[in-house]
């Protein structure tokens, strides 16, 4: 749910289509891609993988596997800082994502670093981009949850993807959605049920304009999907808190991550497990995140 609130809003629960959803979400991140960078940009580092606000490291899961001289594309860019990681690390990455603000950082951050990732606006439910173009196709920190027609957006993946691709993506855990977004002990308490699918929606007072969408799927529905598509789930890592690692961002926190996890990552396939995938494991700590 919204970890930023930049005018009044009001909240309701009810269908969205993907049209009204992409009208609210792409004007959100432009108002919010300032604050949000300016906050968590060292965070994240210029060419940096984070999956989630634990702080695991793309070095430490592995989950798009070897990417030299590999084709990727990041769904929800943002500013970069995965695709750039994956340019250091021999890749050739792209960026597409729907809020412009955010692309301007990722070329302010591609000026300041020397470090050029190609980025276009769009959205993932029709990616600009020729069948079978790519050998990675990966989204971190959660920009899946905010596409209302995702039967639309796995099939532009399997699409664009090469035979033998990967597919990697981290969202929002579902488990999240029972509890109020509230870092502390206080948020603590399940308020509603896992099983409710119906969007969380938040309505500017000022204009009665939607100015934020977000959808939920359980575990199962995301495991369904992908395996209706013949994509082979090869891991589902739920990132533990890291010991020492004190950040607070939005609705993660020490407090709250020490019980419940606050990201499930996906790694999957066409037609089966990626060649040479991980073995099923815990995700490892990192105590300097």
């Amino acid at each position: 749910m919204n970890d930023h609130q930049p005018q009044r809003v009001r909240v309701e629960r009810r269908p969205v289509s993907e049209a009204e959803s992409r009208a609210a979400n792409g004007p959100d991140w432009d108002r919010y891609a300032d604050e949000y960078q300016a906050t968590h940009g060292e965070f994240l580092g210029d060419a940096g993988f984070l999956w989630g606000p634990e702080g695991q490291h793309e070095e430490d899961l592995g989950a798009l596997g070897e990417v030299t001289g590999k084709d990727v594309l990041e769904l929800g860019s943002g500013a970069g800082q995965c695709s750039r990681w994956v340019c250091t690390h021999g890749g050739r990455g792209i960026g597409l994502d729907l809020s412009h603000r955010q692309l301007q950082h990722s070329r302010r951050i591609d000026e300041e670093t020397g470090v050029r990732v190609p980025s276009v606006r769009g959205t993932a439910t029709a990616l600009p981009f020729a069948d079978r173009t790519f050998d990675i196709v990966f989204s971190a920190f959660g920009a899946l949850q905010f596409v209302a027609e995702i039967d639309s957006c796995l099939d532009e993946v399997i699409r664009v993807l090469r035979p033998h691709g990967r597919f990697a993506f981290s969202i929002t855990h579902p488990t999240r959605w029972m509890f109020p977004d509230d870092p502390t002990a206080s948020g603590l308490v399940a308020s509603q049920s896992y099983w409710d699918r119906t969007p969380y929606v938040e309505i500017d007072d000022e204009t009665g304009v939607v100015s934020y969408v977000e959808h939920h799927r359980t575990l199962g529905d995301w495991v369904s999907l992908l395996s209706e598509r013949g994509l082979g789930l090869s891991r589902l890592l739920e990132p533990e808190w890291p010991q020492g690692h004190d950040r607070v961002w939005g609705g993660w926190s020490p407090t709250r991550g020490a019980l419940t996890p606050g990201t499930a990552i996906f790694v999957a396939a066409p037609g089966g497990p990626p060649r040479h995938a991980h073995p099923v494991m815990p995700a490892r700590r990192r105590t300097n995140a």
